[in-house]
């Protein structure tokens, strides 16, 4: 190799190795200390736009879950005052049934009347109490259903429709100031209590589906944002263990090449000594 003090050909391509293993050095520990391999958009513009379009599917289906929760709880709350108000309905039924009785005395007749009296308020209270967040799917104001988005796209959607189990209404044709204060009335208001109790199971079985498939499609949106989240993690994450073991390699070819470049920047002073007098 020719000695030049105007050039030093071996510096220059020790220097070029350092510069070389000093960026590979910052981008090892950058992986390292982020647990990102692309964590932004000049690491890999490819997987970086593939890992936001993912982030934003993961995003959209956490405002779904907060809808299909919404939508649990309001269903849930439906199918509670539902049963109850099925429940109601047996004890009118009993009651009813024990005052069409004509071996009944006038005492024992007001007194059933009063508890079938206290009963229905018990329905009324039920209905007006089935409300969450301001929607009640029992007393009628929904007539249309409440929808809820079911897809990250915004174009499914899941629907609970709305029953109106009100007092003398359409299902529960009883009404509020049914009495059975004499036989007569009591074998009335017995036929409507028996269709009022079909119709509200049925209700409340068509509210219970509905609040199943809000369940089941609430699994079903977790475990997608869970698979979509570990698919972005596949994308962009760093093998930390790797990369580590890598860091310290590194580490020590940049202090060899800082050395060995020391070394080629001694070489041009030999020239001196080939200037020296013996």
């Amino acid at each position: 190799m020719t000695l030049s003090v105007n050039s030093n050909a071996s510096a220059l391509a020790v220097l070029a190795a350092l510069n070389n293993t000093t960026g590979q050095l910052a981008t090892t520990e950058s992986q390292v200390s982020s647990d990102l391999k692309v964590a932004q958009a000049k690491d890999n513009p490819t997987i970086y736009s593939l890992a936001q379009q993912q982030r934003n599917d993961i995003s959209s289906l956490g405002a779904v879950t907060d809808g299909l929760n919404r939508a649990q709880s309001i269903s849930d709350v439906a199918v509670s005052a539902g049963q109850t108000i099925s429940d109601l309905l047996n004890q009118l039924k009993a009651k009813a049934l024990s005052a069409t009785d004509s071996s009944e005395t006038t005492a024992s007749l007001s007194a059933l009347n009063t508890d079938f009296k206290s009963l229905l308020t018990q329905i009324q209270t039920a209905v007006s109490s089935a409300s969450f967040e301001g929607v009640n799917l029992l007393d009628g104001s929904q007539s249309s259903g409440v929808r809820f988005m079911a897809t990250a796209d915004g174009t499914g959607f899941i629907t609970l429709s709305g029953e109106n189990l009100s007092l003398g209404g359409s299902l529960l044709t009883v009404t509020a100031g049914a009495s059975i204060a004499t036989n007569t009335s009591a074998t009335n208001v017995l036929a409507q209590i028996e269709s009022s109790i079909t119709n509200v199971n049925a209700a409340v079985a068509t509210i219970g589906s509905q609040s199943n498939q809000v369940t089941s499609h609430a699994s079903f949106v977790a475990k997608l944002s869970d698979t979509l989240t570990t698919g972005v993690g596949n994308l962009v994450d760093a093998d930390v263990a790797a990369e580590s073991a890598r860091l310290t390699a590194l580490q020590v070819q940049q202090q060899l090449s800082a050395q060995t470049l020391s070394i080629a920047n001694q070489q041009p002073s030999l020239i001196l000594t080939l200037l020296q007098k013996s």
